[in-house]
């Protein structure tokens, strides 16, 4: 799916997780780039960071010699870590950027002092951004696609595809919001995806009074959880010139109080 995949890391708990992740989404002979952003210029510090920076050097080259997926880290310091994430992401030319949502461990907000919503609205690539649950889920039994059409955007769907293949007995599920009958030729209520995949299609009535109050994320959330879905994976193409849905404020409400895994993409 992706030759080149960036993963920038905080922490050396983060590695194995993501690259893990970053391997599914990765096409035969592809390549991953671990960055770690050392986030000042005064040198004892930078050295110091430097040095305990093998932590996530040694688990990155470990990890990808296990999955037989090549994994290059690298180290830079720099206090623009945003800047840094997407200068290196254009420099090595990179077709996604795969990062987790960090932040202040002190906060529910799980966008203070972070730099994805920053990545996110400014790579010329595509952004994928996952939550912790997705970091520790190793199997989903179904996935959930919202979407404002008739189909969620082709890489949203295609990113659930390529997980589902890589976990056999994925289901998806893409759930229109918009309303029943605006397609001249909609979609079967039961069928296939492109690539085989078991896909129903679910339209849901009375969504509009929830995105005119801005509760869509609470809305989506209460139908993962309610159905028990065990990924909810959201998509937006910024190429289509529509409202934008993945905006720092539906990220912040849709991350913090998820009930299962979820991955946001914009293409």
């Amino acid at each position: 799916m992706y030759h080149q995949l960036l993963i920038p890391v905080k922490e050396p708990s983060e590695v194995e997780p993501t690259i893990e992740i970053g391997a599914r989404l990765l096409e035969p002979g592809g390549e991953i780039r671990i960055l770690h952003i050392i986030p000042t210029t005064t040198m004892p510090q930078v050295t110091r960071e430097w040095r305990a920076s093998v932590n996530i050097v040694v688990p990155a080259h470990e990890t990808g010699a296990a999955l037989d997926v090549r994994v290059e880290p690298e180290v830079r310091a720099n206090v623009d870590v945003p800047g840094e994430i997407l200068e290196s992401a254009e420099a090595h030319e990179v077709d996604a950027i795969l990062m987790t949502l960090a932040g202040d461990r002190r906060s529910r907000n799980p966008f203070v002092g972070h730099t994805a919503s920053a990545v996110l609205h400014h790579a010329r690539c595509d952004v994928v951004i996952v939550n912790r649950l997705a970091l520790a889920s190793s199997r989903v039994p179904r996935i959930l696609l919202p979407t404002f059409g008739e189909m969620p955007t082709p890489r949203a769907l295609q990113i659930a595809e390529e997980l589902g293949l890589k976990m056999p007995g994925v289901a998806l599920t893409v759930l229109s919001l918009a309303p029943e009958g605006t397609a001249p030729t909609p979609p079967e209520p039961e069928g296939t995806s492109p690539r085989g995949l078991p896909l129903r299609h679910k339209y849901v009535g009375g969504s509009t009074p929830f995105v005119r109050r801005r509760r869509l994320p609470e809305f989506l959330l209460g139908i993962a959880a309610r159905e028990r879905y065990g990924l909810l994976l959201i998509g937006e193409d910024s190429r289509a010139g529509t409202t934008p849905l993945l905006t720092r404020r539906f990220l912040e409400d849709l991350f913090r109080a998820a009930p299962c895994p979820v991955i946001a993409v914009r293409s």
